[in-house]
């Protein structure tokens, strides 16, 4: 068996440093590759190849393929003076073989690589984040080779929960569900990154909500009951008498749920003015105005 010239195999000196090497033993690899090579022999070069870089790539493992090829053909201690014989290239490759044995096997240990993770957005609607939720998913994982390069992508599908109080940007992790490792490594996660879906009546505020309420003048000077909406259902919320528009009114548990507690949505109320009036309306108008001629509307306006 003879002791191979990895420097030659690689087409490299062996005054060339670690990126010299690594860059050949790329170029080699492509070409030999089983998957896309149309040489005959291309599996058992892609072997050699591979066999030449994994010595060569290692400082330790260098040093002592260097030490074995300087001294190949020396004279064996012991046998020299009795036969005169030197190592033949058997001694020389059994030894190495045997140190290239055992440290495959510690190298394939160290190089372990865990695989990627994945990062999926999932949209939530707020009414969803009241309670779990399961939803099923499709994403697609991606299938590396032994050289970090894209071979192909697979679709996955899975059913997920999606826990009660869930916030915006929040990630959820499903453990080992990314991409798969390499060298024995763990597979990497998939990470699903939560998007609350926009609402068209309601506002965040931490884990509390904001409604506007519409409300007509003469609700909020004289008070009134009024239907407001909750991620639930409907409340009739009561309006008191002489109430501002921008007031908040607290209405306790309807906002949204965390891990200790409900948080409160708040009804902000915008006073709505009818349509311009007609001759019978203005003078009524006329008549609240001249009964609260002492108001002033402004009167704290543009105040430090």
């Amino acid at each position: 068996m003879e002791l191979k010239d990895y420097y030659t195999i690689l087409g490299v000196k062996p005054s060339d440093d670690l990126k010299a090497i690594k860059t050949a033993y790329r170029r080699l690899a492509r070409k030999y590759h089983p998957d896309v090579s149309s040489e005959a022999n291309a599996e058992a070069q892609f072997r050699e190849v591979a066999e030449a870089y994994e010595v060569l790539k290692d400082t330790e493992r260098r040093a002592e393929y260097d030490q074995l090829w300087q001294h190949r053909n020396d004279p064996p201690a012991g046998r020299q003076a009795r036969t005169g014989n030197a190592h033949s290239a058997e001694d020389f490759s059994d030894i190495f073989s045997s140190i290239f044995a055992e440290r495959a096997r510690h190298s394939a240990q160290r190089h372990a690589v865990r695989g990627q993770d994945i990062e999926l957005d999932v949209a939530v609607f707020l009414e969803e984040t009241l309670a779990e939720q399961t939803r099923t998913i499709q994403y697609r994982q991606p299938v590396y080779n032994a050289f970090g390069q894209l071979e192909r992508e697979i679709t996955k599908t899975l059913n997920v929960k999606i826990p009660a109080g869930v916030g915006d940007g929040e990630r959820i992790r499903l453990k080992g569900q990314g991409t798969a490792g390499s060298g024995g490594g763990a597979s990497g996660d998939l990470w699903l990154v939560v998007h609350i879906a926009p609402h068209p009546l309601f506002d965040i505020v931490g884990h509390d909500l904001e409604v506007v309420v519409p409300v007509a003048p003469w609700e909020a000077a004289l008070g009134a009951k009024v239907p407001v909406p909750t991620l639930k259902d409907r409340i009739l919320l009561t309006i008191p008498a002489g109430s501002q528009a921008g007031q908040r009114m607290r209405i306790k548990g309807k906002g949204l749920v965390s891990k200790s507690k409900h948080g409160d949505l708040y009804a902000v109320l915008k006073v709505v003015m009818p349509p311009a009036p007609d001759k019978h309306t203005a003078e009524l108008w006329q008549q609240l105005a001249d009964a609260h001629t002492a108001f002033d509307a402004r009167q704290d306006w543009g105040k430090a």
